[in-house]
């Protein structure tokens, strides 16, 4: 029984530990493999900067502003009623 517990504990700590020694380095290409292709209509390749950063549509800004007083909305073509 205590065997047991121990072995679970080391494979515990174990686990723990190689879960933890990534490295956080600068990416970088391997130097067997060609320079990314220049995007069609650009005059440089992008940089790894470029390359890694989310643009405005695909990590949308979020608002959490609370209406502060209560206003009439504004007429819209498209709000239709449901056929039928």
């Amino acid at each position: 029984m205590a065997k047991r517990r121990i072995l679970i504990v080391t494979t515990m700590a174990a686990a723990a530990l190689l879960g933890a020694c990534g490295a956080k380095e600068d990416l970088k290409p391997p130097a067997s493999q060609p320079a990314p292709v220049v995007p069609l209509g650009a005059t440089r390749a992008p940089t790894t900067e470029e390359l890694t950063t989310p643009d405005a549509q695909a990590k949308p800004a979020r608002s959490d502003e609370l209406l502060k007083r209560s206003e009439p909305r504004q007429p819209d073509d498209f709000d239709l009623p449901p056929p039928g």
